[in-house]
């Protein structure tokens, strides 16, 4: 049983237990829940931002404790200030220390798109999402069988959400793109060995449809790679450990986007070309 297998059977009790707990009336009565969702697919392309979509992360499996004493309000505004597209907030308590009240304290300062960083597999979570402030959900493939993870897709976009379906082979991301995702993240972080391989987003950038906004993610700490990121073909890049592990992340932000806008000024007409 690798990690993601272990995440998905302890997530399946989970929600079972939140469902008995808590039902979706109650949830659909949060002030959230009826909010208007800011679209996260038109923040990554918005040329007056960096197309970073930020992560607040606390521990992972594969790293342990990162910063668990970091402060979501401090980290967050500081993101969006940094020039940050959207954020990611973890919010699977088990095995990455987040918590569904990371992600409202973040929404409640931060007008930008949220994506819910966690392990969805039942339409409760998608309700729950769009309860706590979330405007975008996270869909593994590696996690669902296509024709679930389209029937997910669907439901959120019922309630408005946006959907990116995260990828980390070729055979994954044919069996489960459809019409229904707004857009496609390739995870450069492998779910069997941990080890991180940026050929992975370089060998299925073009596999994927124009239609949908690409994103790369994991293992990317340095400007450089952003840019040759953005000229192979991806919108986004989604970078969490690489700030989170500084003892002020929202400072490590700053830095590493203002060294990525330099690198645009400097070697733009590259991209424009």
């Amino acid at each position: 049983m690798n990690i993601l297998d272990k995440i998905i059977a302890h997530k399946k009790a989970e929600v079972a237990e939140k469902k008995s707990l808590i039902p979706t009336k109650l949830l659909e009565k949060s002030t959230y829940f009826h909010a208007q969702v800011v679209s996260m697919k038109k923040y990554i392309q918005r040329p007056d931002k960096t197309g970073v979509i930020a992560e607040f992360k606390r521990k992972s499996p594969s790293k342990g404790n990162i910063n668990i004493s970091a402060s979501v309000e401090t980290v967050t505004i500081g993101y969006m200030q940094a020039g940050a597209s959207a954020l990611s907030i973890l919010t699977d308590t088990e095995f990455f220390g987040g918590k569904n009240e990371d992600l409202t304290l973040a929404r409640n300062f931060n007008f930008c798109p949220i994506l819910r960083k966690d392990f969805i597999i039942d339409e409760y979570q998608i309700i729950e999402a769009k309860s706590i402030g979330a405007d975008c959900i996270l869909l593994i493939a590696a996690a669902l069988d296509p024709g679930r993870l389209k029937e997910l897709a669907i439901f959120a976009h019922g309630l408005g959400m946006e959907v990116l379906m995260e990828v980390h082979d070729g055979e994954e991301l044919d069996r489960s793109l459809n019409d229904h995702l707004d857009l496609v993240g390739v995870n450069n972080r492998s779910l069997k060995t941990f080890e991180v391989s940026l050929d992975t987003s370089y060998g299925l950038v073009d596999r994927i449809p124009s239609e949908f906004v690409k994103i790369s993610e994991s293992g990317i700490s340095e400007p450089d790679t952003l840019f040759e990121l953005k000229k192979a073909g991806f919108d986004g890049f989604l970078i969490g450990e690489n700030f989170m592990k500084s003892s002020r992340p929202h400072q490590a932000a700053l830095n590493f986007m203002n060294a990525y806008r330099r690198i645009i000024k400097e070697k733009g007409t590259i991209l424009a070309q």
